[in-house]
């Protein structure tokens, strides 16, 4: 019976005899009982059942382990960002003969663009002029971060050129219209793609988690600032009207923010960009000892005008003024002509905003084309981010994490007042008489 207790469990268990078996053991017997070669201090002996169980899982983890490394070799390799030679752009756009491109076209948009076909891919080139004109090594590796960046809500960077003062920004052609051009149409004020609350909430959702991303979820060691949020660089697609913040990566590679820091820096490569580009001017200074910067009008936060810095509390204020345009139709600012003054009087979208809330308007200031379809809890709530993100202290402004998270949640309430107001289904009417 010891014998018996010591042999592997893949045998069959035999009846215990008194008297010693007359049959000798045959040589498939004893080979079936080799003794393990590892260094077991308890002496057991391993069967051929376990050594094929473990044949097998080795040859299994080979086998997955080859194929992953198929499925490595037949991912794409990620593209490097493109430092594009002018040469190539001339030919591409016809030495900037070509119409340019104009995603309003009901404005005059004041950076020049071209679409074009670069390389096999359908692009648009946006030309800038540099602020701060930057050295070669340093603008391939702003390039190079500002290019690992993805997300959905945020057209893709595809390169960049110099030439002389002006930078020409590469970016992937997106199909589809301005919000500017969605919610004013001069041919036809009063008509909108943007007809329900659910196609409204979704661009707002869109933009707060695509600002967002830009400035705390990028994964870089950056701190990125946009600076170019308006309703005329945000794009809508159809057909679920979702939006894309266009221009990225426009401000750190015109150097027009320094808020492009590292926040673990290598002393010796910035000592380096220190040496080549001598000292570094913030801003630059006119004849008459004003501060020159660019920016649009009503999009500017009063920290924005009076020092020309842009920061990531400035693109919280533009973020706030394009949530007002979204919720009301209007524009930033307009003038309206007093006949009592006899002067125009100028009314901005934030003040009409807060007169709504203070006196209780809000149902007449939401953009009447919206035909009062609409959640007034909702909508109230978003009108009071909205304001927040318009404070004059920008200490006091919410950070772009705190405004993506409120309008996901009110996005949320949004579908689920749509979900109640459908039509009910199932059910007949029956006009005849009885």
């Amino acid at each position: 019976m010891s014998v018996d207790a010591t042999q592997p469990i893949a045998t069959p268990r035999r009846t215990p005899q008194l008297a010693q078996p007359t049959q000798k053991p045959t040589a498939s017997t004893a080979s079936s009982f080799e003794p393990s070669t590892s260094n077991n201090l308890s002496g057991r002996y391993t069967s051929t059942s376990s050594y094929k169980l473990s044949s097998q899982s080795q040859a299994s983890t080979s086998s997955s382990s080859t194929s992953l490394s198929t499925l490595k070799d037949s991912l794409p390799v990620p593209e490097n960002p493109i430092l594009y030679d002018y040469s190539e752009l001339c030919a591409a756009t016809n030495n900037f003969l070509s119409k340019r491109f104009n995603p309003t076209p009901s404005s005059s948009s004041s950076t020049p663009s071209w679409r074009c076909t670069l390389r096999g891919k359908d692009a648009v080139i946006f030309q800038r002029k540099f602020r701060v004109k930057l050295s070669t090594p340093e603008l391939r590796q702003r390039l190079s971060t500002l290019c690992r960046s993805h997300h959905t809500s945020i057209t893709k960077l595809l390169g960049a050129c110099v030439s002389s003062d002006y930078a020409f920004l590469v970016y992937e052609f997106v199909s589809g219209a301005s919000l500017a051009a969605c919610l004013r149409n001069p041919n036809n004020p009063n008509y909108t793609v943007l007809s329900t609350w659910a196609s409204r909430m979704q661009i707002a959702t869109d933009l707060a988690q695509g600002l967002d991303y830009i400035h705390n979820s990028t994964g870089l060691n950056v701190n990125l600032v946009h600076n170019h949020i308006k309703s005329g660089s945000v794009l809508v697609t159809e057909p679920h009207f979702n939006a894309r913040l266009c221009h990225f990566g426009a401000a750190q590679l015109c150097g027009e923010t320094d808020s492009y820091t590292h926040l673990d820096p290598n002393p010796k490569s910035r000592s380096e960009i220190e040496a080549v580009e001598g000292p570094d001017p913030k801003l630059n200074r006119t004849s008459s000892r004003k501060n020159q910067f660019e920016g649009v009008r009503g999009y500017m936060s009063p920290e924005f005008q009076a020092s020309g810095v842009a920061t990531q509390k400035s693109d919280v204020y533009a973020f706030g003024i394009v949530l007002l345009e979204l919720l009301s139709g209007q524009e930033p600012f307009k003038y309206r002509f007093d006949k009592k003054m006899g002067d125009f009087i100028r009314t901005s979208v934030v003040d009409s905003a807060e007169a709504a809330i203070r006196h209780g308007g809000l149902r007449t200031w939401v953009d009447s084309r919206l035909r009062d379809s609409f959640p007034v809890e909702v909508a109230e709530k978003l009108t009071r981010l909205a304001l927040e993100c318009v404070h004059v202290d920008p200490d006091q402004r919410p950070s772009m994490g705190r405004v993506s998270g409120k309008i996901s949640k009110l996005y949320l309430e949004s579908k689920f007042w749509s979900d109640n107001m459908r039509v009910p289904t199932g059910i007949s009417v029956s006009l005849a008489p009885r």
